[in-house]
């Protein structure tokens, strides 16, 4: 870690170590997506470092010693590409990198050995899914070498229709072109269904408003409906997507320590999203 530490500081990276952060702050950067569920905050040796705009952070002693990630919003893979290589190679000038002639990058799981590279995409398929197709379209996809988790990685389910769609073999120009099928599908997708996804929006609507409680799941499977009703432009949702998910970054997921009062206080953050 110090080693680590003492290289990302002479590189100049524009990164700090983030310390002391109160539980709730931890739980906002693993919705945000720039700390993994699985981060092990009070073991030794760990570190995170993030920069001012937090695109980019590197986490120490994860999984792996080092795995840093870009973040970048929409469809932008070359400017994430970009910002995590500009980190990794300032990196990679001050630490001497394990590689393998026969096996690539070296690294504790078998699985991520190779390019040291994961590429991924964040989408939201709620057309597919409303149309019984997102599985099939999954099954092919996992044939080319993609693979589809939930909206928090390997460990949870496409709860909303919210899928992260990766790939670490594959070429870059492979992987856009299925996320541009995904994307091409999913838009024809919810034009052909118009009306029913309307009425499923509308029925969400209904629960979020009766509801007093309400489960993480439960929450992200209403707040998927709640993102293509503001998309849809429905006079009940909010004005902006991104509204939804800025939302999505708050969402406990962790074990239900504090029973009822944390249901109620999500069916409570729902329906004030709603105008």
């Amino acid at each position: 870690m110090k080693r680590i530490l003492a290289a990302a500081g002479a590189a100049d990276l524009g990164l700090e170590a983030v310390k002391g952060l109160a539980r709730a702050e931890r739980d906002h950067l693993v919705g945000c997506r720039l700390v993994s569920p699985d981060f092990q905050w009070n073991e030794p040796a760990r570190a995170l470092l993030m920069d001012s705009a937090r695109s980019v952070s590197i986490m120490v002693n994860e999984e792996d010693h080092v795995r840093a990630q870009a973040l970048t919003a929409g469809w932008s893979i070359e400017a994430a590409e970009a910002a995590a290589g500009a980190a990794v190679g300032a990196l990679s000038d001050r630490l001497p990198m394990s590689r393998h002639p026969r096996f690539g990058f070296l690294s504790a799981s078998p699985f991520n050995c190779g390019v040291g590279r994961r590429l991924s995409c964040m989408m939201h398929l709620i057309g597919l899914a409303n149309s019984r197709r997102l599985p099939d379209v999954l099954k092919a996809l996992n044939v080319k070498g993609l693979t589809a988790r939930g909206l928090f990685g390997e460990s949870s389910r496409a709860v909303g229709a919210f899928l992260q769609v990766s790939v670490i073999s594959l070429p870059k120009a492979e992987f856009v072109g299925a996320v541009d099928y995904l994307i091409r599908e999913e838009r024809l997708a919810r034009q052909g269904s118009v009306d029913v996804l309307t009425e499923k929006a509308n029925q969400a609507r209904e629960l979020i408003e009766r509801s007093r409680t309400l489960s993480a799941v439960e929450a992200l499977r209403l707040l998927g409906w709640i993102r293509w009703a503001s998309g849809h432009g429905l006079a009940w949702a909010p004005a902006q997507v991104r509204a939804v998910d800025q939302y999505l970054t708050t969402v406990d997921i962790r074990p239900d320590e504090a029973g009822r009062v944390r249901a109620a206080e999500r069916a409570d953050a729902l329906r004030k999203m709603l105008p």
